[in-house]
């Protein structure tokens, strides 16, 4: 992601369980998270077959963590309480008028 300033913007670091998580949350199968990032399923398999730090090339780890963002879920730094993920809030639509 590029932003106005040109200066690209900071993928956070992400756990596979983060990424299992925000998958969950999402209701979203390893199918899902490919079609939505580009990514192939078998990528995907074998990334999540491990634990600790999401690996894999750089570009493949923006795809993934870029869909997951746009599908609404935030990743939480480790703050104490540890890493984490969760659901944007929806805004309330206004009714017309």
């Amino acid at each position: 992601m590029v932003s106005t300033l040109g200066k690209k913007e900071s993928i956070p670091k992400v756990s596979i369980r983060q990424l299992k998580a925000a998958r969950a949350l999402l209701l979203w199968s390893q199918e899902d998270l490919s079609e939505h990032a580009d990514v192939s399923v078998p990528t995907i398999k074998r990334l999540e077959s491990k634990d600790g730090p999401l690996g894999g090339y750089q570009d493949t780890r923006e795809k993934l963590i870029s869909a997951l963002q746009r599908g609404g879920v935030e990743f939480l730094d480790e703050n104490g309480g540890g890493a984490g993920v969760r659901l944007r809030r929806q805004t309330a639509k206004r009714p017309p008028g």
